[in-house]
């Protein structure tokens, strides 16, 4: 370290003339014991010891061969072929080496294009975080397409990633921006492309399909090459930093509504970055023009699959169970009923032939069991001794939480079955929303008793204002008769008597 000269004549004099020892000057005058012992001449410069020779260096040539034909080749599989070979150094030595040798890819000069108006939309789809479902999570993902010219984005968080869901994806976006690019330009996805060999592509069936009735060419990004769609990258990017930073999706119809209101309110609003002094918003009103017309009734966008029917009278799709009547179990194990299933993003049907026979909500948890009321009571009437068990899947078809009272009621001794059939007539009475309200107060309360679920019961019906049904209320047993109204009289002569 340079210090300032008269430092160094001080530390001369007070070291010579006034006999001052070295750390004392050095802490007098503020500076490190190795400025005064340098300057006195004590601290003389040290002889560096000599290198020692890299293990690395008798493999300096095959590390360097394989490099050249295998430029990407990890340093931790470089070890491993070279440990054999004799090498005794370790990996780090090793990958310090090879940062130094490692050739360095030229870089690639991109071509600048304009594409012409109505011509292209780029598609992409990003993970954005996941969410809550019964019997487990999802993963988040949303769908983006950019129309290169006016630099228009339409998006849709969506739960899955499937044929069916691009279909419906694409057109929802050709019915929002009132018209279809002449390409859509994709990356190379399996639910786009099935196969892949340089130029040949197979594009899935589904797409095609689509493609053919809205008059659309499907096209492909290079394999390895983002840049290619650069607009739709920067188009996700806009909508991390813009709207999905520090926003909680708490369910895809929240998100979804969010989503259109950015849409239109800030991204329809920015500038374009080609003309500045023009809004997207301006320039896509221009290209709606130029956009291939949509035919009248746009495409139907279901997933249609063919389903057996199992011996639970049910079919699965999703991980999830769906209910059909009793009628379509097979008869035997050898045989089984086909059903073909269509499936929207919120209803699935089940079709015999043409014939609708069952109309579920699409779940979108896992594993879950969606059963029809009147599925279930078609198979108690023919089964004598199920309705205990029956009913109590019925109390967790309809009851998410019910198995906590059920091991309440084991733990306390009570009679599971006769508090399954109260708990019934509760569901019966007060309907399954207000049931379970009640339930999931219960379990918070921690009580269990199905007096405790009536009054809770009674509590919200009364909030809600709804009337009590009296013909459960009363029951069956009870005749309908006419009641004949007669003087209140009698009843005052009677308590005259018996007083």
């Amino acid at each position: 370290m340079t210090i300032d000269v008269r430092v160094e004549t001080e530390i001369r004099r007070l070291f010579y003339a006034e006999h001052f020892r070295m750390g004392t000057i050095a802490t007098q005058l503020g500076v490190h014991h190795d400025v005064v012992r340098r300057v006195l001449g004590v601290l003389a410069p040290g002889r560096m010891p000599p290198p020692r020779p890299s293990l690395v260096l008798p493999f300096a040539g095959f590390i360097d061969d394989t490099l050249r034909q295998y430029p990407r080749l990890c340093s931790t599989r470089l070890y491993d072929m070279l440990t054999p070979r004799g090498y005794e150094g370790s990996v780090r030595t090793l990958r310090e080496y090879v940062a130094t040798v490692r050739p360095v890819p030229r870089g690639e000069a991109f071509l600048r294009t304009e594409p012409m108006i109505g011509e292209q939309a780029q598609i992409d789809w990003a993970h954005v975080g996941k969410i809550p479902v019964a019997g487990g999570e999802r993963a988040l993902w949303v769908f983006v397409i950019v129309l290169a010219y006016s630099r228009a984005i339409w998006a849709e968080i969506v739960l899955e990633m499937t044929a069916a869901c691009l279909r419906r994806s694409l057109v929802r976006a050709s019915f929002y921006f009132a018209g279809a690019t002449r390409q859509w330009l994709f990356d190379n996805p399996k639910i786009v492309v099935l196969e892949r060999h340089g130029d040949a592509v197979r594009f899935h069936p589904g797409l095609l399909e689509l493609a053919g009735l809205l008059h659309v060419q499907p096209r492909l990004c290079g394999v390895r090459k983002p840049q290619q769609k650069g607009r739709v990258e920067r188009a996700v990017r806009y909508l991390r930093d813009r709207f999905f930073a520090a926003r909680t999706i708490r369910s895809v119809e929240q998100g979804n509504r969010e989503l259109v209101e950015f849409l239109e309110g800030v991204a329809l609003a920015r500038p374009h970055p080609r003309w500045p002094d023009r809004r997207v918003a301006d320039v896509l009103a221009e290209e709606r023009g130029r956009l291939l017309k949509l035919p009248d009734a746009l495409p139907e966008t279901d997933q249609v699959i063919t389903v057996p029917v199992d011996k639970t009278a049910s079919i699965r799709f999703d991980t999830n169970v769906y209910s059909v009547g009793p009628e379509f179990v097979p008869p035997n194990a050898r045989t089984r009923k086909l059903l073909t299933l269509v499936a929207s993003d919120t209803t699935v049907r089940l079709l015999d032939g043409d014939t609708e026979v069952a109309r579920h909500g699409r779940c979108w948890g896992r594993r879950q069991v969606v059963e029809l009321p009147e599925h279930r009571d078609a198979i108690l009437s023919t089964k004598r001794g199920a309705r205990d068990g029956k009913g109590r899947d019925r109390l967790r078809a309809e009851l998410p939480g019910i198995d906590t009272l059920f091991e309440r009621w084991v733990g306390a001794g009570r009679n599971v079955g006769w508090m399954v059939a109260q708990v019934r007539k509760l569901l019966d009475l007060y309907g399954a929303d207000l049931m379970a309200a009640a339930v999931t107060d219960a379990i918070a309360r921690g009580t269990h008793d199905p007096g405790a679920l009536a009054v809770v019961c009674e509590q919200k019906r009364r909030a809600k204002n709804r009337p009590v049904p009296i013909d459960l209320e009363l029951g069956a047993h009870v005749p309908d008769k006419d009641v004949i109204p007669h003087s209140l009289e009698t009843y005052d002569d009677a308590q005259r008597r018996h007083r």
